[in-house]
């Protein structure tokens, strides 16, 4: 399934998003967390400069 996913973004309007993670520790515990999303293009920065999302 995972196959068809890349197949998909890498073809067609898959091109204008990307796949980010970044890791964000929590307030709560002080663990560290991976948030990670598919966004598109024009908004990479505004997602890594966004502390609480």
């Amino acid at each position: 399934m995972a196959k068809k996913v890349v197949a998909t973004l890498k073809t067609g309007t898959g091109k204008n998003f990307t796949k980010c993670i970044k890791m964000v520790k929590s307030e709560k515990t002080g663990a560290y967390m991976f948030k990670e999303g598919i966004i598109p293009n024009d908004q990479v920065k505004e997602f890594f400069a966004d502390e609480k999302k």
